[in-house]
């Protein structure tokens, strides 16, 4: 069964997304990537299906000719030729975890370059190798920027003073899905240049020498799912930035965040890390994400929480300084319960890991939503004291609240 996606003109507002910061990769004729399906803000394309008639395509996967359809992605012709696809990194099979061209990890050499197998269709002789190694890496990153608050891996102290504290690159593509997605325009964009790690490092360099900090942070997106790209960019950051005062900072929802990919990154030199929980119950954790299988987001929430462990158990706070996001609205959490219950979980791991309350507010697809008042958020930061956590912060629409 083939599906295209058409626009939804009962709910399209052109406000042009579609064409501004995703790139479609046919215009002409739909190939059923989802890009657009998954990133309009407004929910305006929706899918039916492709009843009309389609030529057969040669290809060659690694030496070896197959015929499949016209008008499907590489991927797609990838799974019909017997290669496996996850959106959780495993052993011999290819990791396409954000299906809208932005974080590369499915990326594959086609016709001589490397390109997203997700994101480009199917052409008749087209020549396809999918071993990738040595190939140098790429990756949509975008916002160079100086930032005066950080993010959830800053330190708390640092948050409460004046002017610029650390600079940020952000990632396009991400595994989640979330309504309130406050990075929506990164998160989707599939149409900005890539880049090579040395590129994008030299350009946060940059900002570090123009701005006068010391921190220098990269999130999305999500930036751990090009988990090559992303060893190679901190590599270069690092080499970069020698000395004793440079902090190299991730941010992270950590779903994809194993042991091993904690201590690659440690290993080229991660100083601070910032995991953002989600939840705590597997069907907040959907409600939130919209992960429809229940069988990925329980891997995903299993993953981020065990990070958090690992991290605090083997290098916190010696190797590396650690804070923990945890989200809060009345519409993810109508009372305090889980929260406390979060609160009660990061606490029995370690009660000095800072904990960071966010407060999400009306983004992407919820716009519904009310932003949680400094009021509500004073009760998040009580709620998780209350748990035994000794240093809790909480974001406002006043700014932070300290310990």
């Amino acid at each position: 069964m083939f599906i295209r996606y058409v626009r939804d003109r009962e709910r399209c507002v052109d406000c042009g997304f579609c064409e501004t910061v995703i790139h479609c990769p046919s215009p002409k004729c739909c190939i059923g990537c989802e890009s657009c399906f998954l990133g309009c803000p407004y929910d305006a394309r929706k899918p039916v299906s492709d009843t009309q008639p389609r030529d057969k395509c040669r290809i060659v996967i690694d030496g070896l000719e197959f015929e499949v359809p016209e008008r499907i992605t590489v991927k797609r012709a990838l799974e019909q030729a017997g290669y496996r696809f996850t959106r959780f990194p495993e052993k011999d099979a290819l990791f396409a975890p954000c299906n809208t061209g932005g974080c590369y990890s499915c990326s594959i050499i086609i016709n001589g370059e490397l390109k997203p197998s997700c994101h480009v269709g199917v052409e008749n002789g087209m020549i396809i190798e999918t071993a990738v190694e040595g190939r140098t890496p790429y990756r949509i990153v975008e916002g160079f920027s100086p930032h005066s608050v950080g993010g959830v891996g800053t330190p708390y102290w640092l948050k409460m003073g004046i002017g610029y504290i650390e600079v940020a690159a952000f990632v396009a593509g991400c595994n989640l899905r979330c309504g309130t997605c406050q990075n929506y325009h990164v998160t989707y964009n599939s149409s900005g240049l890539p880049l090579t790690p040395t590129e994008a490092a030299a350009n946060l360099t940059y900002m570090r020498k123009r701005f006068h900090v010391d921190r220098m942070a990269i999130s999305g997106g999500e930036a751990t799912l090009n988990h090559r790209w992303l060893l190679e960019y901190f590599r270069e950051l690092k080499r970069l930035n020698p000395d004793s005062r440079a902090r190299l900072h991730l941010d992270t929802n950590a779903t994809v965040l194993t042991r091993k990919r904690i201590d690659d990154l440690i290993e080229v030199g991660v100083t601070d890390i910032g995991p953002d929980l989600k939840a705590l119950r597997v069907e907040t954790f959907q409600k939130l994400t919209n992960i429809e299988d229940r069988e990925l987001a329980e891997k995903y929430l299993e993953t981020s929480w065990e990070a958090v462990k690992y991290i605090a158990d083997n290098y916190y706070p010696e190797k590396v300084f650690m804070g923990v996001g945890i989200p809060y609205n009345k519409f993810i959490h109508p009372n305090m319960d889980e929260i406390y219950e979060m609160g009660l979980k990061i606490a029995d791991i370690n009660p000095e890991i800072q904990v960071c309350g966010l407060d999400y507010r009306p983004e992407f697809r919820k716009r519904d939503i009310i932003q949680p008042t400094p009021e509500e958020m004073k009760k998040v930061k009580k709620t998780l004291e209350a748990a035994g956590l000794k240093k809790v912060i909480v974001q406002t629409s006043r700014g932070h609240i300290g310990p």
